[in-house]
């Protein structure tokens, strides 16, 4: 039967009211199917438009994508077939795919955005989503791959995380969660004016490097002035939809400028993480760099001193630029009116760690154990016990 032939049906599974017994049980376990890429029910979205099993237990199901040539098609007709499959009383199961009408593409919308499709500020003052901003006063001390690793932990401990490659002159994000190989970067899916971010290792990512078009990220440069990287930040906010969060990491570009003074604006109530390596040079511009955040009223939750000394097989460490820099930052970004800011680890050099991100197979997930890898889960551990800052936001509640 098809879920239209009722109005009302099962609230539970979405079957039809006169639905077999069978047919019931189809529904069921395809509400276990969730889209990869808004991460809920198959059922729920209105992407199953019928199911039909007969008397021998041969299963039909017919599902709806958003659009031809959906990048998650594969993997939601393979996921829909087991779950049919492994239904009560059905014994063999087929899925038709078919593509959504320009009216079901606007119900779709309506069940993921809202009503009426409209487009919320997703992350602004009064929502529940830690948006953590990682910075750091100057390039090449990992903050990318740290940032990474840092998203990742966080959706292994359960956590639903998105991700924004705001490094737009030097998007890395991709490769570093195997989103670009060979030269091409998985792009994220558009559904009229909504684009919904691809999704790595549980979490969702959104970067200029997916908008390419055919080019390849590893011979293309982006050359752009202030007002455009505004509003290609204002539309990752905006127009990508990331559903909801826990936590949102943006990786910042080195530096203050544009993009940092941008995202200010934009995300006033952001945390932010200050990335800095061993040696006094970089630990002096780090600062600089969160204090440019305070500025705009940004709240300093911690510093991670990456390239922490590289650890020989003998267990003794040498401290290849130094050691101190990640104390030294938290230590003058701590005082009377913003309080301590901890050091919240100190991330070894690791070859293995350096290789995962090269790989685009995050080294915590791959190797745990590896010391860079286990400092960074150690840092997300620290951030996600820290909870969120509810003060001036509002709730949502009312007392009767």
């Amino acid at each position: 039967m098809t879920a239209d032939d009722h109005s009302e049906g099962d609230a539970l599974t979405g079957a039809p009211d006169d639905a077999s017994a069978a047919e019931r049980a189809v529904w069921s376990e395809l509400g276990r199917v969730r889209d990869p890429e808004i991460l809920r029910p198959i059922t729920e979205l209105g992407m199953v438009r019928e199911v039909r099993v007969d008397e021998a237990g041969n299963a039909d199901v017919s599902i709806l994508l958003t659009i031809a040539g959906c990048p998650a098609a594969r993997r939601i007709e393979a996921d829909t077939q087991a779950a049919a499959a492994a239904a009560s009383g059905v014994a063999a199961a087929t899925v038709h795919v078919g593509v959504m009408t320009p009216a079901e593409r606007r119900a779709f919308t309506d069940r993921v955005r809202g009503p009426g499709g409209t487009r919320p500020v997703q992350f602004g003052p009064d929502s529940l989503t830690r948006v953590i901003a990682v910075t750091s006063g100057k390039g090449g001390v990992g903050k990318s791959s740290l940032t990474a690793g840092l998203a990742v932990a966080l959706a292994e401990q359960g956590l639903a995380v998105g991700l924004i490659d705001a490094d737009v002159f030097g998007f890395s994000i991709p490769g570093i969660l195997g989103l670009s190989r060979d030269g091409r970067v998985e792009q994220p899916t558009r559904v009229d004016d909504m684009i919904l971010p691809p999704v790595a290792h549980g979490v969702k990512v959104i970067s200029i490097g997916m908008f390419l078009g055919d080019a390849d990220p590893r011979t293309t440069a982006v050359s752009w002035r202030g007002p455009m990287l505004h509003r290609t930040i204002e539309q990752f906010l905006r127009d990508v939809w990331f559903g909801d969060l826990d936590v949102l990491l943006l990786d910042l570009p080195p530096g203050t400028g544009d993009i940092a003074i941008s995202v200010g604006q934009l995300l006033p109530h952001a945390e932010v993480l200050v990335v800095t390596t061993p040696q006094e040079a970089a630990a002096d511009v780090a600062v600089r760099s969160a204090l440019v955040a305070r500025q705009t009223g940004q709240r300093v939750i911690g510093v991670v001193e990456n390239m922490a000394g590289l650890v020989q097989p003998d267990g003794s460490v040498i401290d290849v630029f130094g050691s101190g820099g990640g104390a030294l930052v938290a230590e003058r970004l701590s005082d009377d009116e913003h309080g301590e800011v901890p050091l919240l680890g100190s991330v070894p050099l690791s070859p293995a760690f350096r290789a995962g991100g090269d790989a685009g197979d995050p080294a915590v997930l791959s190797d745990p154990k590896d010391p860079a890898a286990a400092a960074v889960i150690s840092v997300a551990r620290a951030i996600a016990s820290r909870g969120r800052g509810l003060a001036g936001r509002s709730l949502g509640l009312s007392v009767g």
